[in-house]
């Protein structure tokens, strides 16, 4: 009856507007705003039941959830649904709201197109539709008429097309359609807007230069235009804006010098220009910009010396010049900017001691690696007492680590490795109670680790490289909460102490090439989050201690020690029993009866065998009677009148959101669907699962294939698992979050069916196909092109992220479960159907649920490691792999597996990672991309949860590294910039990462010659970087955080031995000399040789 109402209700609002009376009519005797809301609530789904007080029979709307009435006229003044978990289309029912001023839908599912007219509501003064699911291009006209607008954010969404022209639109005073996927060139109306102060154009694709005429902006405030493909200069009337306070021009690729008309921004507090290939001098009026609270220039080209103006800028808190060619020394002035916290001049060619001021003033952070800094660091007596983070690893410091160093109590951070430092390590340095990182590594340490260490904050502690001597003290247990330990490649002696079982948190741990003896104590089994312990290149001896760790760790992790022995080095223990011969008693030949008598107790072990016997046989007939009956349940199950007649009937009914069947009885089961509608089978119940409807069989169920009485096809997944799915209250509140979830790249989950012994999911039905069959099963004719590859690669990404946002993770992540649509976009399912089951590490760790195990990160091996989205991640990793090159994650032959991540690393180890690539594309695909997707693909599949990227990282390299597809697919192959290096820039938090691309690959002899001729030499460095179209890199070991975080992806890296070279290329290919040169080479021990 509602539904019919319903129905009535949006007849009226269209037959009103039809007739243009607006009001007249027969809907002048209905408020318009409650009926222009009611039909906004029918195309809206809301599975939280927020909108359940709006109803139409009231006469007012003022009482319902989200709505303000204007006290004057009594007119819906205020729609605010921000948050609300709603999902559907945006129809055209708030057109009716003739009085709206305010209209917030952010931070929902909506999805679709959007309104054409919705910004032309006469009152209309505020618009935010952020945080949805809105696709398509932004209506042509939709800011031609606004009338009273003045906000409009439609950030976060998946608009594509031009930019829009807001000309038209001249009372806006804040636009934000940032984070979308719009392209074209910046309209040049846009500067018209004399009333705008905040424009935030952030995270799309715009290309071009930025149009003149900036300086009309005479309001604005804020300006960003970040992570976009801009290019050319920066505008000579940019500084003609005078109340403009922000900038953020990062990650874009604007190029020459800064226009002088930047001094003129007195009142900037935020100018971030960095990623860009901007060049010159950074000149001195800079110190004139006295307002400025963060400059970042990181990751230009700029070069010269760093202005020393700087100091006088006494407002500047985060000062971040990495990444560019800056020559001379650190400026004393710097350190009379008083507000400053946090300094960041790494990977540049500074040179000179390290002033005072780094550890004297108020800084908090700060980051002078990567440079040629030399002579003794000093700490003055005056040290300060709030600096958090120090880097001045990859540098040329020499002497002993000074003691004052133990006065600075908050420090939390210290890497001072890659440098000339001797003398032994200070015991007041190790018993800092702050002290949360220690990387000395790669110096000229020596004596032995002192023995009061056991800081209980310590999480990263790097003594690598060094020579030291002495046993490793025991009292390092202490440190409860350290996560990586590095003491590998010095001359430690003695055993391995038992007391390295008491660090419950610890993931990795490195000691190898000492010269350690003893076994390996027993207590190593407990700990729970292990995932690599290299001890190769010692003299241990004994067998591997028990568990689940060790008996899957790497040969390579305890090779060259003669001593070990053990199953998993196929090496029998002395002094350990062979396992016992189960003998026959009754035979007379066995050959050891003629040795030895038949012992006494014989008869006593036919005995035990006669009962062993016996137990067997009940068990079988156990196992007999379990299939029988589940026989009988399945073909209850199919019969007519089981549950599926129940589903069926009770697909009946529909009301309003939620089909559902009303009746109470348990075994007619409950059906709840969400959306509307009705949900009538047009097939006979007996057929709703029967094996002809069958599509295929999962780790979770089987699935079928039916059809809606409105011919809609739907897939139904028939839970095979009912005897582990929780109770029917957390199932139904699982169920229905999944439920909510909506993205054009999740097959999307419209209802389901409950009983206690049947549970039925209902999909959306997807025609295309699974990821699987069309990799390894179709024909070579019918093979996906590199585009359809990346753009499944990127949906895939796009969808996990979204889950993630939500808190969901996937478990199951396999080519099978990723669905294609006709278009060939990639819909990831059977996302979150893990959490419906109550025993989740028995069943995950099961080959029901991941039945390629090539698949599956290394730490579900682990059953009392916590299983995070990072998880997810690792599978992303494999898929990318095997969508690439067109290979399964494991291959099994005849005497040998051969798995897919170990041949793509041996591959790249090589520089022939383009190699890898699916033969069927025959060439036709980008370098640019072809190379560093790979990487990402082992960057994600990395042995420590904690180095692999975030899926919202993921899609924004992804995004980086897709190159413009202008060119015809003949024309694949060549460079997308010819002659440049394309950069790549993400950030994480505050940390910037930059990533760079080459062409080719460079011998370790040469990289070595590079570094005995060259590293150090400043001048020939600095001559040398000038010419580069890239002077940066993204090195960073396990331990170097104040930097770039671990999470960063390798672009490209040389190997030498067991260590990577980070090395960068320039501009001119002519000159061989001059293409590669070695950036004061930050390298690490490579473990069990994963990245």
């Amino acid at each position: 009856m509602r539904s019919l109402v319903l129905l009535l209700l949006v007849h009226l609002v269209f037959l009103a507007e039809a007739k243009g009376g607006g009001r007249a009519g027969l809907a002048a005797a209905l408020n318009d705003d409650v009926l222009g809301l009611i039909v906004f609530k029918a195309d809206v789904v809301d599975p939280e039941g927020r909108l359940a007080t709006w109803s139409e029979d009231d006469e007012r709307a003022c009482a319902w959830a989200g709505i303000t009435c204007d006290p004057r006229t009594g007119g819906v003044s205020g729609l605010n649904l921000a948050g609300f978990g709603l999902s559907g289309k945006l129809g055209r029912g708030l057109l009716r709201l003739e009085s709206l001023q305010s209209l917030s839908l952010s931070a929902n599912n909506f999805s679709g197109d959007i309104p054409p007219d919705l910004a032309r509501l006469p009152d209309l003064q505020s618009l935010d539709l952020s945080s949805n699911a809105f696709s398509g291009a932004i209506p042509e006209g939709f800011f031609g008429k606004c009338h009273a607008l003045r906000d409009v954010s439609l950030a976060n969404n998946a608009f594509t097309g031009d930019t829009p022209d807001v000309a038209a639109c001249g009372t806006l005073a804040s636009l934000n359609l940032s984070s979308n996927r719009l392209a074209g060139i910046l309209p040049s109306g846009i500067w018209s807007l004399n009333a705008l102060r905040t424009l935030d154009l952030s995270g799309n694709a715009i290309t071009g230069e930025l149009p003149v005429g900036i300086s009309k902006m005479f309001n604005l405030r804020a300006l960003n235009l970040r992570r976009n493909r801009l290019t050319g200069s920066l505008p000579d009337d940019i500084g003609d804006c005078p109340l403009l306070r922000s900038v953020d021009l990062s990650s874009n690729s604007l190029s020459g010098n800064l226009p002088e008309s930047l001094r003129r921004l007195s009142t900037c507090t935020d100018l971030d220009l960095s990623s860009n290939e901007l060049t010159g001098n950074v000149p001195t009026w800079v110190g004139e910009m006295v307002s400025l609270e963060t400059l970042d220039l990181s990751g230009n080209k700029f070069s010269g010396e760093i202005p020393g103006s700087i100091g006088g800028l006494m407002s500047l808190r985060e000062l971040r010049l990495s990444g560019n060619g800056f020559t001379g020394g650190l400026p004393e002035s710097i350190g009379g900017c008083r507000s400053l916290v946090h300094v960041d001049v790494s990977w540049n060619s500074l040179t000179g001691s390290l002033p005072t001021w780094v550890f004297a003033s108020g800084v908090q952070w700060v980051s002078v690696s990567y440079n040629t800094f030399s002579g003794v660091v000093m700490v003055p007596v005056n040290a300060s007492s709030v600096i958090q983070g120090v880097d001045l690893s990859s540098n040329s410091f020499s002497g002993r680590i000074p003691l004052e160093l133990s006065q600075l109590l908050t420090l939390q951070s210290l890497n001072m490795s890659w440098n000339s430092l001797s003398g032994s390590v200070p015991a007041s340095i190790v018993e800092m109670k702050s002290l949360e990182l220690l990387d000395l590594s790669a110096n000229r340490l020596n004596g032995s680790i002192p023995s009061t260490i056991g800081g209980k904050s310590f999480k990263v502690l790097s003594l690598a490289k060094n020579s030291l001597t002495g046993e490793i003290p025991p009292q390092i247990g202490d440190c409860s909460a350290l996560t990586s330990l590095d003491l590998s490649h010095n001359s430690l002696t003695g055993a391995i102490p038992a007391a390295i079982a008491n660090l419950t948190n610890l993931q990795t741990a490195d000691l190898s090439r000492n010269k350690l003896t003893g076994g390996l104590p027993k207590q190593l089994s407990n700990l729970a989050h292990l995932i690599c312990f290299n001890i190769s290149h010692n003299q241990l001896s004994g067998d591997l201690p028990p568990g689940s760790f060790f008996d899957t760790i790497s040969l390579s992790s305890v090779s060259d020690n003669p001593g070990l022995c053990g199953a998993k080095l196929n090496s029998s223990c002395p002094g350990v029993l062979p396992k016992p011969i189960v003998l026959n008693p009754d035979s007379s030949s066995n050959p050891l009866t003629q040795k030895e008598p038949v012992p006494g107790g014989l008869h006593h072990k036919k005995t035990i065998l006669s009962i062993s016997a016996l137990v067997a046989i009940g068990a079988a007939v156990l196992i007999a009677v379990g299939i029988i009956t589940i026989t009988v349940l399945n073909l209850q199950v199919r019969a007519p009148g089981s549950h599926s007649a129940a589903a069926a009937a009770a697909l009946e009914l529909s009301d309003g959101y939620l089909s559902q069947s009303p009746t109470t009885d348990v075994n007619a089961g409950k059906l709840v669907m969400f959306g509307g509608g009705n949900p009538e089978f047009s097939a006979s119940t007996h057929a709703l699962l029967n094996k002809d409807c069958e599509l295929g069989r999962g780790g979770f169920g089987t699935v079928y294939k039916t059809t809606l009485r409105d011919g809609q096809p739907v897939a139904i997944k028939k839970l095979t698992v009912s005897s582990l799915v929780k109770s029917q209250d957390e199932f139904e509140r699982e169920v229905k979050m999944l439920g909510k979830l909506r993205h054009r790249n999740l097959v999307a989950l419209k209802g389901y069916y409950w009983t206690p012994s049947l549970q039925l999911l209902i999909y959306e039905f997807v025609s295309g196909g699974n990821l699987h069959k069309q990799l390894h099963e179709s024909s070579n004719a019918n093979y996906l092109s590199w585009k359809e590859r990346f753009d499944i690669v990127l949906g895939m990404a796009r969808s996990l992220a979204h889950l993630h946002r939500h808190d969901i993770i996937h478990y199951n992540l396999k080519s099978s479960n990723i669905m294609l649509d006709d278009s060939g976009e990639a819909k990831v399912g059977d996302y979150g159907l893990a959490k419906l089951l109550p025993l989740l590490d028995r069943y995950v760790l099961s080959s029901k649920v991941q039945s390629a195990l090539g698949y599956m990160a290394p730490e579900f091996t682990c059953r009392t490691v916590k299983i995070t989205e990072k998880c997810d991640v690792y599978g992303f990793g494999v898929l990318v792999l095997e969508v690439m090159t067109g290979r399964t994650p494991v291959e099994y032959m005849e005497d040998d597996v051969i798995v897919l991540c170990d041949v793509v690393r041996a591959a790249l180890d090589e520089g022939k990672v383009e190699e890898c690539v699916d033969e069927k594309l025959c060439g036709k695909f980008p370098l640019e991309e072809a190379v560093p997707i790979m990487k990402l693909g082992l960057v994600c599949t990395s042995q420590v949860p904690s180095n692999r990227p975030d899926m919202s990282e993921v899609v924004n390299i992804l995004e980086l590294i897709r190159c413009p597809q202008d060119s015809p697919e003949a024309e694949l192959g060549k460079p997308c910039i010819a002659g440049e290096t394309p950069l790549f820039l993400y950030q994480r938090g505050k940390q910037r990462c930059f990533h760079f691309m080459c062409s080719g690959n460079f011998g370790a002899q040469q990289i070595e010659q590079t570094e005995r001729n060259g590293n150090g030499n400043g001048n020939a460095n600095s001559a040398l970087l000038g010419r580069l179209s890239v002077v940066k890199s993204l090195a960073a070991s396990q331990a170097y955080v104040s930097h770039c975080l671990p999470r960063i992806l390798p672009v490209f890296c040389l190997r030498d031995g067991q260590f990577p070279i980070v090395f960068v290329v320039a501009s001119s290919p002519e000159s061989p000399e001059h293409v590669v040169t070695k950036m004061f080479m930050h390298r690490w021990a490579m473990g069990d040789g994963n990245y």
